[in-house]
């Protein structure tokens, strides 16, 4: 479980990023994070793996305590992995080269560019498999479809071993069959390795076909907390609309 506690987060130049907020996470939980784009989505995903340091507030993580600096936070970090919209993969490598990113956490930073150990490259492999890109795993990553590479994103973050995983408009780049076919592989190995799953989309309908729960944000407040089946058309309507909840 990973929970907040008045978190909030306050930009440099003042902007109000995210609201003070307390709330809960529970394993095995695919969530999905609605609203318009400046809604604060992203920042609540930051800030739960720190790459965005709270401005206020605690966000506590079961067997870890309260996040700050040292050991806790470089544990936290080494078990929750991160997709992105826009892949983040180094083009010119390989996709197995790109998985095995995940594994450097797990290993000291002196060790430089040596190669990882074979059961790391056996993992990756066993990873870039689930994903259905084995055939693919020499291949560069820049000759690879949209869809293909954030496959190979999915498997970089399997590779880490995961607890907890954080999407970032994973499929906001892809078509929407692609982007049906990525959230429906997130989904399942989610539930199959009963990793905790928070996901930002824009798109209310793949929230309702694959959440177990809907955030929707605006204005940097959380304005609903809910099963999929309660987002009606005057809910969503608040939701993108709304000015007064978000003042």
């Amino acid at each position: 479980m990973i929970s907040l506690n008045d978190v909030s987060m306050v930009y440099p130049n003042g902007f109000i990023g995210l609201h003070p907020l307390s709330i809960e996470f529970h394993p095995g939980q695919f969530t999905v994070l609605i609203g318009t784009s400046g809604a604060g989505k992203s920042t609540l995903l930051r800030c739960l793996n720190f790459l965005n340091r709270p401005s206020t507030g605690t966000v506590k993580v079961e067997g870890l305590g309260c996040l700050g600096s040292g050991t806790s936070l470089r544990r936290h970090r080494r078990r929750t992995a991160m997709v992105f919209q826009q892949h983040q993969l180094i083009g010119r490598h390989s996709a197995l080269k790109n998985a095995l990113v995940g594994r450097l956490g797990y290993h000291h930073p002196l060790r430089g560019l040596a190669p990882l150990p074979r059961a790391d490259q056996r993992l990756a492999l066993e990873c870039l498999e689930r994903v259905g890109l084995l055939d693919k795993a020499f291949e560069r990553v820049d000759k690879l479809s949209g869809g293909q590479q954030q496959r190979v994103g999915i498997a970089r973050a399997l590779v880490q071993k995961p607890r907890i995983i954080l999407a970032d408009e994973p499929v906001a780049s892809l078509d929407p069959a692609t982007s049906d076919n990525i959230l429906s592989l997130l989904h399942r190995i989610c539930v199959e390795d009963g990793i905790l799953a928070i996901v930002s989309l824009h798109q209310v309908e793949l929230a309702r076909r694959y959440a177990d729960r809907v955030l929707a944000l605006a204005g940097g407040r959380l304005v609903f907390d809910g099963p999929p089946r309660n987002l009606c058309s005057e809910t969503l309507e608040d939701i993108y609309n709304c000015t007064t909840l978000a003042a």
